[in-house]
């Protein structure tokens, strides 16, 4: 088994030399926004070479390994700073566990009871982290989010609360700051690599099938904003590529989480559809947004962003329409996005508050 370990990490190490990606790689991609961008992107993603449950210990070793050779693990690093604990590769494996700092396991980030255990997502590298067994465990198949009040912290900083986020109010876990964007962009990816293939999956408070719920998608835009790709991320994508032979494309392509799921993605573009109409626009305060269905006919979330991509608390109430009281906001633009649950069409508009 030793022989077997050290000829695949040596296989690796001689991969990643070659291991951005190939010339033309993101070509049919090009001048595409929305669905048609995510399905062309899951297209070129899909049919990645699946590795073994087992396997991952290993692959660890070159996806996740800080320059001084131990376990890069995002739930107890501290980035510029001392991490309270550090692991050994192979020799710290988790095993059970009482305390933070025993010991590290294989973290599924988007929780596999998510997605019903199903594969090929169970093993897919770009959203299987090594983490501290007793922070996982805390953390459990809760969604990621913005705590208020922590009911438990790590030693890292990461938290356990009540979540604050616009729009869910339940029980969330916070990384830390450098990390955030780390975990947006494993969400982008599986919300991709797996649309159209979620068939069977449980869902959860975050998700419908393989889609973000819009309170979480808006987070995690905000999230992949303000953590930008890191070189750590850069190299993981590599090395993930020579072992699944797929890439992440939103750590190649940062831009494409907001035209594919932005308030204003492709609304310049001729050819993007799910527009809707406003009415008075410009208004001063409160406006009419029409039904692009049939009332009852689906069970839409609206949220209403500023041009910056903000959530604001905008009044929004279901009649035949829509209606929006805009009165306790500045001037501006907004965005309203409306998405039906049955069929996650994603709906835009765009109003102009005098």
């Amino acid at each position: 088994m030793k022989t077997y370990i050290l000829t695949t990490l040596l296989l690796v190490s001689v991969l990643l030399s070659d291991a951005q990606p190939p010339a033309g790689y993101y070509d049919s991609a090009v001048g595409l926004y929305k669905t048609a961008l995510q399905q062309t992107l899951h297209d070129i993603i899909g049919n990645h070479t699946v590795v073994t449950y087992d396997y991952l210990w290993t692959a660890f070793e070159t996806t996740d390994k800080k320059a001084n050779g131990n376990v890069w693990d995002m739930y107890s690093d501290i980035p510029g700073g001392n991490a309270p604990y550090e692991y050994t590769f192979g020799s710290d494996q988790c095993g059970n566990y009482s305390n933070e700092g025993n010991c590290y396991n294989r973290e599924h980030s988007w929780p596999k009871s998510w997605f019903s255990d199903q594969t090929p997502m169970y093993t897919d590298l770009f959203h299987l982290y090594p983490t501290d067994g007793y922070v996982n465990g805390n953390r459990s198949n809760n969604p990621y989010g913005k705590v208020g009040n922590a009911n438990w912290t790590s030693q890292n900083g990461s938290k356990l609360g009540d979540c604050v986020t616009q729009g869910y109010s339940g029980t969330v876990f916070e990384p830390i700051d450098a990390y955030k964007g780390d975990f947006a962009r494993s969400y982008f990816y599986m919300s991709t690599r797996y649309y159209n293939e979620d068939n069977g999956w449980a869902g959860s408070d975050m998700t419908i099938g393989s889609q973000l719920k819009p309170w979480a998608m808006v987070m995690m835009l905000q999230w992949n904003a303000l953590d930008p790709v890191s070189q750590k991320e850069i190299e993981r994508n590599n090395a993930i590529f020579a072992i699944q032979h797929n890439r992440n494309p939103f750590i190649d392509h940062p831009e494409f989480a907001q035209s594919i799921w932005g308030t204003n993605a492709g609304l310049s573009d001729q050819s993007a559809g799910g527009l809707l109409a406003a009415y008075p626009n410009p208004t001063n305060g409160k406006c009419t947004v029409e039904l692009p269905f049939a009332n009852g006919k689906h069970n839409p979330h609206v949220l209403v962003y500023t041009a910056a991509g903000i959530p604001v608390n905008a009044t929004v109430s279901f009649k035949d329409k829509i209606e929006i009281n805009l009165d306790n906001q500045a001037a501006g633009v907004y965005f309203v996005q409306l998405i039906a649950d049955e069929n996650q069409h994603i709906y835009h508009s765009r109003i102009v508050k005098q």
